[in-house]
């Protein structure tokens, strides 16, 4: 059992992202991770080409960008995106926005483990994003099977 705050944690550019269940726990089969995010803070465009992935907001207010489609998610929703779908999101919410994600199979999770610093301080005063940050997500990305894209024009 991990209780709440539990779990591995590293900032991955600007975002709180802790591990709740492994692959390593799960056998491969899933992982299970706590997305604490920033307002206005999110991840760039990118494609999984190994992992289906969802995300279940718990609090704020997320916008979601798959494809062509553009969504907005509220606490409770449930945001699936199949495996080669371009995707972002961005807290849209005056607060620190949480979500669930789901990836099946695992391997997310250690990817944000390499590419995340280490959170030693989980308040929002530590989610500085360096360039030194930026440049390890691009560099660690392809090894995961992940491809970063360039920022969708507004």
């Amino acid at each position: 059992m991990k209780r709440s705050g539990e779990g591995p944690s590293v900032w991955v550019v600007g975002d709180l992202y802790t591990i709740k269940a492994s692959g390593a726990g799960t056998g491969g089969a899933f992982t299970l991770i706590e997305v604490s995010v920033p307002p206005g803070s999110g991840p760039p465009p990118h494609v999984h080409h190994r992992e289906d992935e969802a995300f279940y907001v718990i609090e704020g207010e997320f916008e979601v960008h798959v494809d062509d489609n553009v969504l907005t998610a509220k606490p409770g929703d449930w945001v699936t995106l199949a495996k080669e779908s371009l995707h972002s999101f961005r807290n849209i919410g005056e607060g620190v926005g949480r979500m669930l994600i789901l990836a099946t199979p695992a391997g997310l999770d250690d990817f944000f483990l390499e590419a995340g610093r280490v959170a030693t301080d989980t308040s929002l005063d530590a989610a500085i994003v360096t360039p030194e940050d930026k440049q390890r997500l691009i560099d660690i990305s392809p090894k995961y099977g992940i491809d970063i894209r360039a920022p969708q024009e507004a």
